[in-house]
C-alpha cells in the first residue's frame, strides 16, 4: 500500500460516507518514510465558514517498514457540510495533503481539492412506503383517459380525439409555443390501470402537476386548491388515492411553489377569474406575493417567461396560504396525497423547504418530500448560496440525475471510471437514508427518452428536426432495446428506488418536450420490454432487502461491470456486459454456485453474451457476517 489517504477505504476513514451528528469518525493517514513528513493535522472547514478552520492534531498509531500511520477521531456536534484536508511538517515547512484522483491524497497539488463530510441529523420518520417497490412517474394528460374531456369547460384548449396523435410542437400564429393541446388523460384513467401498475411492482405514483392550470404540463398553476377539471374532481382524486393505498401504493404530487401562472386566480393577467389578481390591483390580497418593477407589466418572472410570474417564497401571507391551518398542504394531505416532489428546489429558500417538510411530517409522519436537483444535492450552490438539502430538516431525497447520466453514458460509451466515480461520490456524500430513497430515473418529462438516446447518436437541433425523426427505425430499435434493458438493470439494482417514466417499460421513445410526452401506447406495447420490466419489479418485491442493501463494487471495466448488493440474510450480484463481444466474468468464490435469477449465465463457462447481464442470488446462513 503506497496511498497516503483514501476517503473511501476503511483503513483511512471509518465509517464510510456521511454520518449523523455526534457519530465518532476516525481518520488515518499513512506517511511514507521517504516523504520525510511528520506531525500531521486534520483541518476542517464548515461550508459557510471558510475563514475559520478547525485543526485537529493527529496521533502516531504505528510504524511499519514503509510508513508511519497517524490518526484522530472527531464527532461533529451539529448538522453541517464539512470540507477537509490534512497538513504535515517537513524540513522545508508545512505541506498540504489534498484530494486527488480517485479520492486519494496528493501532496502540493497546484489546484487543491478538499474531501467532503456530510453531517446530518435524524429528525423525521423515514417514508417507508417506498421500500420493496418501484416508483412510477405519470404525466397525467398522456397516461390514460377514461373519456374525452368536456370541450365546453375550456373552449381554447385543443383536444386530440385520436389518442395516438403526435403532440403539437409548432408555434402558433404569434410564434409562441402554447402547450394548449390535450389528450385527456385523467384520474379515472389512472385508476383503471392500478392493477397494471401493481404488476410492475409499483409502490409510489408520482404525478406531474395536477392543480388547475392552462397548459397541458400544468407547471403554470392557476389554482392550488383544486385539480384541473380535465383530470377530474376532488372525489376522483380521493378515490384514486384510496384505491392505490388498498393495493399498497401511495400517491405523491408535483409541488410547483416558486412561481404561478399569469392566467391564475392569484395574478389574473387575462381576467379569466372573478378574483382581483395581483396584475389588476395593488390592493389584491395576492399583490405582495409578487415583485413588480413597474406595475403592472414589469415583474419578476421565472427564467424570463412572462407567463410564469415568480412568487416571493418569503412572503408571510404566501407561506400561510400554503402551510397554515387548512392551507394547501393540509388540503391535499386530507385528500389522500402522501407527499410532494418539489419543482425547481434550488429556487426555494432553505427555510421554505424546512417549513414545508415540517408541516408535511407533522400532518403525516412518513410523508415523502423529494427535490428536483440536477447536480450533487449535498453540496449544491444555487444563486451563490450553499444549499442545505440533505442535513435532516429539508428533503428526504432527490431526483437522481447524476446516476441517470452516468448509467446512460456508460451503457452507450463505456466510460467506466466516470460511471464508478459518480456512483461512489453520491454514496459517499449523501446520508444513507437519502440514498435509499433516491429517485432513480433514466427518462423524465424534462429529458429525452432513454430508448431514443440509446438508439441514436445524433445531435438534436430544433423541434421540426425532432418531429421528422420521431419514429425509430427497426435497426435503431434493434440497437436500443438491448441497451435499454442493461440500463434498466442498473436503474433497478443500484442504490435508490427505480422510477419508471410512464411508457419506458412499453418502448415509448422521443426526443425533448413535447416528444418525450407522447401518450402511453395501450394495446401496442413492446411486450419484450414490458415482460422484462415486470421481472425487474419482481426482484424488488421478492428481495425487499434491496431497499437498504449495502453496495460493494467488484469490477468496473469499459465493457463490463460487477457489483454486489448485500443485506442481513441475502445478497444479489449483478454482472453486466455492455459490449458487442463475449466477456469472461469470474465471480467471487461465494457466487460460484449461486442461483441465477435474471439473465443467462453458465457457471461452467463463466461467459456473458454480448449486451447481456446476469443477476445471481445468494442466501446467507443464519447469523453469517456480511
Amino acid at each position: 500500500m503506497s496511498c497516503i489517504y483514501n476517503s473511501r477505504s476503511a483503513p483511512f476513514k471509518e465509517p464510510f460516507g456521511a454520518v449523523s451528528v455526534k457519530t465518532p469518525v476516525t481518520f488515518r493517514i499513512r506517511l511514507s518514510h521517504t516523504l520525510g513528513l511528520y506531525a500531521p493535522s486534520l483541518v476542517f472547514y464548515h461550508a459557510d465558514e471558510w475563514d475559520a478552520p478547525h485543526v485537529f492534531g493527529m496521533k502516531f498509531i504505528r510504524s511499519d517498514k514503509q510508513a508511519n500511520w497517524y490518526g484522530v477521531t472527531v464527532a461533529p456536534e451539529e448538522p453541517n457540510l464539512l470540507f477537509y484536508h490534512f497538513t504535515a511538517l517537513s524540513p522545508q515547512g508545512e505541506v498540504a495533503i489534498t484530494k486527488g484522483e480517485n479520492t486519494e491524497g496528493v501532496i502540493g497539488a497546484a489546484s487543491p481539492q478538499f474531501w467532503q463530510l456530510t453531517v446530518f441529523e435524524e429528525v423525521y420518520d423515514e417514508p417507508s412506503f417506498l421500500d420493496g417497490g418501484v416508483m412510477y412517474q405519470i404525466f397525467p394528460d398522456r397516461f390514460c383517459r377514461s373519456k374525452l374531456p368536456d370541450p365546453s369547460l375550456f373552449p381554447e384548449r385543443k383536444i386530440h380525439e385520436n389518442w395516438e396523435d403526435m403532440p403539437d410542437y409548432l408555434p402558433d400564429e404569434q410564434g409562441k409555443i402554447t402547450n394548449s393541446d390535450y389528450f385527456g388523460g385523467d384520474f379515472q384513467g389512472i385508476l383503471s390501470k392500478l392493477d397494471y401498475l401493481q404488476g410492475l411492482g409499483v409502490k409510489c405514483l408520482y404525478l406531474n402537476p395536477i392543480f388547475e392550470a392552462h397548459s397541458n404540463h400544468r407547471y403554470n398553476t392557476a389554482d392550488y386548491s383544486r385539480p384541473d377539471p380535465f383530470l377530474g374532481t376532488v372525489q376522483d382524486f380521493t378515490q384514486l388515492c384510496e384505491q392505490a393505498k388498498a393495493r399498497g401504493m401511495r400517491v405523491i404530487l408535483d409541488g410547483v411553489f416558486s412561481h404561478t401562472g399569469d392566467d391564475s386566480i392569484y395574478f389574473n393577467r387575462t381576467g379569466r377569474y372573478d378574483s382581483q389578481g395581483a396584475y389588476q390591483s395593488d390592493e389584491s390580497p395576492y399583490y405582495d406575493w409578487y415583485s413588480f418593477q413597474e406595475f403592472p407589466d414589469k415583474y419578476r418572472c421565472w427564467w424570463g417567461f412572462d407567463t410564469l410570474p415568480e412568487v416571493d417564497e418569503n412572503n408571510p401571507r404566501y407561506r400561510e396560504y400554503l402551510f397554515g391551518e387548512g392551507g394547501i398542504l393540509d388540503t391535499w394531505i386530507d385528500r389522500g396525497a402522501s407527499g410532494f416532489r418539489l419543482d425547481v428546489a434550488d429556487e426555494l429558500p432553505d427555510d421554505f423547504i424546512q417549513r414545508l417538510t415540517g408541516k408535511l411530517k407533522e400532518r403525516l409522519p412518513g410523508a415523502l418530500v423529494l427535490g428536483e436537483v440536477w447536480e450533487d444535492a449535498s453540496n449544491k450552490v444555487s444563486y451563490s448560496v450553499r444549499r442545505r438539502y440533505l442535513l435532516g430538516r429539508e428533503l428526504d431525497s432527490v431526483m437522481n440525475y447524476p446516476f441517470k447520466d452516468a448509467i446512460l453514458d456508460y451503457i452507450k460509451n463505456g466510460t467506466a471510471q466516470q460511471f464508478s466515480d459518480t456512483i461512489l461520490t453520491i454514496l459517499e456524500n449523501y446520508p444513507k437514508r437519502v440514498v435509499d430513497r433516491l429517485m432513480n430515473s433514466i427518462s423524465t418529462h424534462d429529458t429525452e427518452r432513454a430508448l431514443t438516446l440509446l438508439s441514436t447518436d445524433e445531435n438534436v437541433p430544433d423541434r421540426v428536426w425532432q418531429a421528422s425523426r420521431h419514429h425509430l427505425s427497426e435497426g435503431q430499435l434493434a440497437r436500443g432495446i438491448p441497451r435499454l434493458k442493461l440500463a434498466m438493470a442498473l436503474q433497478y439494482l443500484l442504490p435508490g428506488v427505480p422510477c419508471i417514466y410512464y411508457g419506458d417499460e412499453a418502448g415509448v421513445y422521443g426526443y425533448r418536450d413535447p416528444f418525450n410526452r407522447c401518450t402511453y401506447p395501450w394495446g401496442h406495447e413492446n411486450e419484450e420490454l414490458l415482460e422484462y420490466s415486470r421481472r425487474l419489479g419482481e426482484l424488488r418485491t421478492r428481495y425487499p432487502g434491496l431497499s437498504h442493501a449495502k453496495f460493494t463494487p467488484i469490477l468496473f471495466w469499459e465493457n463490463a461491470c460487477v457489483f454486489e448488493r448485500s443485506w442481513q440474510d441475502g445478497s444479489l450480484l449483478l454482472a453486466l456486459n455492455r459490449s458487442e463481444d463475449w466477456a469472461r466474468i469470474d465471480f467471487p468464490e461465494q457466487y460460484e454456485t449461486a442461483q441465477v435469477v435474471l439473465g443467462d449465465y453458465q457457471h461452467q463457462t463463466k461467459m456473458l453474451a454480448p449486451l447481456s447481464l446476469a443477476v445471481l442470488y445468494r442466501q446467507e446462513a443464519p447469523g453469517a457476517e456480511l
